[in-house]
């Protein structure tokens, strides 16, 4: 697969992983050293700061996916981990690929919004 195809899969799988319910944003996956060492290249122009949240690498037994979610507090998380790995196994089978691993990672939960209360004067 190369990079450019590994690229889409990975923006396919974070539109996946975003249209989950349950969950509200996809976040770099990563050590903090790793991320430190992303925003270097990208502030000297290495790298490319548009580039998929989602971890995508081809293996020998497979895609290996790695993603890492901000979810709703309203959600139990397990039950938004099942949902997010059976929807990232569907595109990945619909496309003919194999998975090695898919790893999904809860970095964040999410307060529920408040409505809005008017103010009275």
């Amino acid at each position: 697969m190369q990079a450019e195809e590994r690229e889409e899969l990975a923006a396919a799988i974070e539109a996946t992983l975003r249209s989950t319910p349950g969950v509200r944003s996809v976040y770099r996956s990563g050590s903090v050293i790793s991320q430190l060492l992303r925003l270097g290249a990208e502030a000297i122009g290495a790298r490319k700061d548009d580039e998929p949240m989602v971890s995508v690498i081809v293996a020998d037994g497979g895609v290996v996916v790695e993603a890492t979610l901000g979810v709703e507090s309203t959600a139990r998380s397990g039950d938004i981990l099942h949902a997010g790995h059976g929807a990232v196994d569907a595109l990945l089978d619909a496309r003919g690929l194999r998975h090695e691993s898919i790893t999904l990672t809860v970095a964040h939960v999410q307060p529920a919004e408040r409505p809005r209360v008017p103010a009275t004067s």
